[in-house]
C-alpha cells in the first residue's frame, strides 16, 4: 500500500464541519475527531508541533490514512462523533468504557399515593427526578433521612382497595395509604415536603428530627433516640456542603480536565439545590483536550437534571449547549466563568482532577511515570530519534562577570545521577558572556568523550542547555568545533518555557504545562541552576576569604591557601584554637594566637 501524501489530500479537504477518522496500515478506525473547520483541524495534527502532546505523537505513529464526513452543523459533528465512538470504540478517543449510570430518586406526582423510588434511568415521563447521587454521597443515607422523617411510603401494595396498614405505620414512618385512613390530598402535603427536602430545603428535616429524637429521650427509649441523633449527623454531613454565595435554587454540573500528556483525569462535581452533593474522578484516554465529547457520552447516560453546566475545556460551548439541550426538555447553559463562586467550583474541580491524577497507580507505577515515562514522553513530544536515557543539563553562573562558573547535571532513566555531576570553572571567557562561556563549557565538556573519567566518557543522549536561542546557537557552535553534531540538543527557556531543538531552532515547541516531560526538563533545568549556584558561592566564599586573610600581615598566598585548604573558610578559622591553626604548616602557636586576634579585630 502506497503511502499516503497528508500534504497533497489536506488540500482536498473542505472547511465545513464534519467528523474525522484516523485510520492505521489495517485501514482499522484508531481516533474519530470533531471539527468546526476540517481543513485547520486536520492540517494541525500533520503540521503543528505545538498540538503533539505525547498522545497525539503515539497516535500518529499509527496513522496511514484520514478519512472524513461533512457535517450540516457542529451540532450535527458532535452527534455523529459520539455515534462513530460508541460504534468503532477507537483506542485513542475519550471513552465513557462502563456506560455508568448513577442513581436519581424518582416521584411520580400523577400516581395516586407517589412513593420515592431509586432509578437508574431517566424517562421522559413527566415525573420529578432528583440527582444524580455519586459516591462522596450515600444514596441509602438520603433514603433513610426520607422515610424517618417524612410519613410516606416505601412499599409497592397494591392500593387499589384497603389492606391492613404495616410496622411502618406503627412506627410513625408512614400515613398507611394503604388503610384508607388518609386522603390523596393529605398525603400529597407530606409528598412535597419531600420534594421541598430533595430541593435543598432542609430546615424541615432537622425540625422534625429533633423533635422525635427530644420526644424518644423524654420517654427513656433511648435507642430509638440514639437512632434519630445518627439521622442528624447524616443531615448536618449534607447541610455542611452548602455552597457559599449560592441561591438554594441553583443546579449545577462542573467538569475539568486535567492531563499530564499519558495519564488524564476528568472530575465532575455536582451541585443540587445550592448544595455540592455529589463528585467523582474518571481516568480516561484522551488525544484531543476538549471535554464536549466527553459530556456528550456522560449525559447520554445520565440526562442532566442541571440548569448550568460549568466547564473550561470545550472548544464551542455554543455547540455543546445546543447538543446537551436536545437531549432534555428544557434549557441547559454551559458556562466558562471568569470570577466568583462558579469559577471557584470550577478551580475545585480542577485541583481534584489533578489530584486523582497524581496519585494514579500505585507508588511505583506513579515513579515509573516522573522518569522512565517522562523520558518516553519527551522523545515523543519532541521527536527525538532515541530515547533521551543520558540527558546531560548545563548553566552558568557568576555575578557581574566575576567567578564565572558552570554546572554539568546528569539524569539517568529519568532521575539524578549526582556521581556523574561535574563543575567547571571558566577559564578563557572575559566579563559578562553567557554565551560565550556556554560554548566554552561544551566543548571542554564534548572533548572528553573519550576521557577516563567515567561521567564524561558517556556519552549524552541529549544536551539540554538552560536559556534561549542564543545559548543554544553558541551551544551548537562547540558542536560543530568538536564535530558532536550527531548528539541531540535542546534549550529550555525560562520565561514561557518554550522548547528550542537543535534541529530546528527559528520556531520554539510548547509543551502544556502539566506534562510530565515538560516537569522532567524542569526538574533537570533547576538542579542544573541549583549546582552551579551553590559552586559559584562556595569559590566566591572561598575568594572572599583569601581577601580577607591576605590582609592580615605575614599572611601571604602560601599560608592563606593552607589555612582554606584545611578550614574552608574564614567562619571556620575562627572557630578554631590556636593549637588547632598551630597544626598547619608555617604556623607556630604564637603566630596562630596573632592570626585569630586579628580577625576578631576585623568585626
Amino acid at each position: 500500500m502506497a503511502m499516503v501524501d497528508f500534504k497533497e489530500k489536506l488540500k482536498d479537504v473542505p472547511t465545513n464541519p464534519g467528523v474525522y477518522f484516523m485510520l492505521d496500515k489495517d485501514g482499522e478506525i484508531i481516533y474519530v475527531g470533531k471539527a468546526k473547520n476540517l481543513k485547520n483541524r486536520l492540517r494541525s495534527y500533520f503540521f503543528n508541533l505545538s498540538n503533539r502532546t505525547a498522545k497525539v505523537m503515539a497516535m500518529l505513529e499509527h496513522v496511514d490514512d484520514f478519512r472524513y464526513i461533512i457535517c450540516a452543523s457542529e451540532v450535527d459533528a458532535l452527534m455523529t462523533e459520539n455515534n462513530l465512538i460508541k460504534k468503532h470504540k477507537p483506542r485513542y478517543n475519550i471513552l465513557l468504557k462502563d456506560d455508568k449510570a448513577y442513581p436519581f430518586l424518582r416521584i411520580d406526582m400523577k400516581e395516586q399515593f407517589p412513593a420515592v423510588t431509586l432509578v437508574r434511568k431517566l424517562k421522559n415521563d413527566g415525573a420529578k427526578y432528583f440527582g444524580p447521587y455519586m459516591q462522596s454521597v450515600n444514596i441509602k443515607d438520603i433514603f433513610d433521612l426520607i422515610h424517618t422523617a417524612f410519613q410516606v411510603r416505601d412499599c409497592k401494595r397494591d392500593l387499589s382497595r384497603p389492606s391492613r396498614p404495616c410496622l411502618n405505620k406503627h412506627l410513625g414512618r408512614c400515613l398507611a395509604p394503604c388503610s384508607g385512613e388518609v386522603s390523596e390530598q393529605e398525603y400529597k402535603v407530606e409528598i412535597q415536603k419531600v420534594i421541598e427536602f430533595l430541593k435543598g430545603n432542609d430546615k424541615e428535616v432537622e425540625r422534625i428530627l429533633k423533635e422525635k429524637m427530644q420526644r424518644f429521650a423524654e420517654e427513656e427509649n433511648f435507642e430509638v433516640a440514639l437512632n434519630y441523633r445518627n439521622k442528624l449527623a447524616v443531615l448536618d454531613k449534607l447541610v455542611r456542603k452548602q455552597v457559599s454565595s449560592l441561591p438554594k435554587e441553583f443546579n449545577l454540573d462542573i467538569f475539568a480536565f486535567e492531563s499530564n500528556g499519558i495519564i488524564s483525569t476528568v472530575n465532575m462535581l455536582v451541585v443540587r439545590g445550592g448544595k455540592l452533593v455529589g463528585g467523582e474522578n474518571f481516568t480516561v484516554d484522551a488525544v484531543d483536550e476538549d471535554l464536549a465529547s466527553y459530556i456528550y457520552q456522560y449525559y447520554l447516560n445520565n440526562p442532566p437534571l442541571c440548569d448550568e453546566i460549568i466547564t473550561d475545556n470545550v472548544e464551542d460551548m455554543e455547540t455543546l449547549e445546543n447538543a446537551v439541550c436536545k437531549l432534555v426538555q428544557h434549557t441547559v447553559r454551559v458556562v466558562e466563568p471568569k470570577q466568583g463562586v462558579r469559577k471557584q467550583l470550577l478551580d475545585l474541580a480542577h485541583s481534584n482532577a489533578y489530584d486523582a491524577m497524581t496519585k494514579h497507580g500505585t507508588q511505583d507505577e506513579r515513579k515509573q511515570l516522573r522518569t522512565i515515562g517522562a523520558v518516553r514522553q519527551l522523545a515523543q513530544v519532541l521527536n527525538l530519534k532515541s530515547l533521551p536515557m543520558r540527558m546531560e543539563c548545563y548553566d552558568i553562573s557568576h555575578i557581574s562577570g566575576t567567578d564565572k562558573v558552570a554546572s554539568m547535571v546528569v539524569f539517568e532513566n529519568g532521575e539524578p545521577r549526582k556521581s556523574h555531576y561535574r563543575k567547571f570553572k571558566i577559564k578563557t571567557v572575559e566579563g559578562n558572556n553567557d554565551f560565550a562561556c556556554m560554548k566554552e563549557v561544551l566543548i571542554r565538556r564534548l572533548q572528553r568523550l573519550e576521557d577516563e573519567d567515567e561521567s564524561f566518557s558517556s556519552r549524552p543522549d541529549l544536551l539540554v542547555i538552560d536559556g534561549g536561542k542564543g545559548q543554544l546557537a553558541y551551544a551548537k557552535e562547540a558542536q560543530r568545533e568538536t564535530g558532536r553534531e550527531d548528539i541531540e540538543i535542546i534549550s529550555l527557556a525560562k520565561r514561557e518555557e518554550e522548547v528550542f531543538l537543535g534541529s530546528n531552532p527559528e520556531t520554539p515547541v510548547i509543551i502544556p504545562h502539566d506534562n510530565i516531560s515538560l516537569q522532567l526538563l524542569q526538574r533537570i533545568r533547576d538542579e542544573a541552576h541549583r549546582f552551579a549556584i551553590t559552586f559559584h558561592r562556595s569559590l566566591r566564599s572561598k575568594h572572599l576569604s583569601e581577601s580577607a586573610l591576605k590582609e592580615i600581615e605575614g599572611i601571604g598566598p602560601k599560608k592563606s591557601a593552607a589555612l582554606l585548604k584545611e578550614f574552608g573558610s574564614v567562619e571556620d578559622i575562627k572557630r578554631k584554637t590556636p593549637e588547632e591553626i598551630a597544626k598547619v604548616e608555617g604556623f607556630s602557636l604564637e603566630s596562630a594566637k596573632k592570626l585569630l586576634l586579628a580577625l576578631s579585630e576585623k568585626n
